[in-house]
């Protein structure tokens, strides 16, 4: 926290960024007490997303202040910049100083790029757990992983569940499940296939088939720099 007792949550973005994985703990932490949420990015011009449209960063990787809860969230633009010096410098620098080392789904990816999840268990979106594995992590297949003060989220959804889940940790369980409860969170999902181990065998291999083999590269290259 800061010298007037605030804390200050970032979440780094990049072009690419998978919106939800951001917006739903952004949402969450946003009702902290005493917290600042920003959005911090290479430059204060606007950052596209996986959606269409973009967000606009509330601070650069260079001016941002000292951060408490470092997040970084996944999406297709995370492996384009698993060698972006100024985003993993960032992240090196806000991770030094942080009570929590977080990200969702394959913001897992920066983390390992930066360094900070080796040899670590995480969590990260399911059809990318093996690359993961490539780069020296233990993945566990969970929603919500603690590993010290690093807290990794599953898929793109799973970041409101670790939101929670950080909350508990960070404010207590009664405060978190009052923002559960205010934000009606009580997920009743039209179909039961939101898991591989649920889904249709064919469409879980299919999907896992397309992610490694758009990612592989990428991972490939930054496994060899790691090693």
């Amino acid at each position: 926290m800061d010298v007037n007792g605030r804390r200050t949550v970032a979440f780094a973005l990049f072009p690419g960024v998978t919106q939800l994985d951001l917006t739903g703990p952004a949402q969450v932490m946003s009702r902290w007490p005493e917290t600042d949420v920003h959005l911090v990015a290479a430059s204060l011009d606007p950052v596209a997303t996986d959606a269409g449209f973009s967000l606009v960063p509330t601070a650069t990787f260079a001016e941002c202040p000292r951060v408490d809860v470092l997040c970084v969230p996944g999406g297709d633009g995370v492996f384009t910049h698993l060698e972006d010096e100024d985003l993993l410098g960032f992240v090196r620098r806000a991770a030094s100083e942080a009570t929590w080392v977080t990200s969702v789904c394959t913001g897992a990816f920066v983390l390992a790029a930066a360094g900070l999840l080796t040899g670590r268990r995480a969590a990260t979106h399911w059809a990318s757990q093996g690359l993961l594995e490539r780069l020296g992590v233990e993945v566990v297949a969970e929603r919500v992983v603690f590993d010290g003060n690093v807290v990794t989220g599953g898929g793109v959804t799973a970041g409101i569940d670790f939101a929670l889940t950080l909350t508990a940790a960070e404010l207590g369980e009664d405060f978190a499940k009052r923002l559960q409860l205010q934000f009606e969170y009580d997920p009743a999902p039209p179909f039961d296939a939101g898991s591989p181990d649920k889904a249709d065998p064919d469409l879980v291999a299919g999907i896992r088939a397309f992610v490694e083999s758009s990612r592989a590269e990428a991972v490939s290259r930054l496994a060899a720099r790691l090693a």
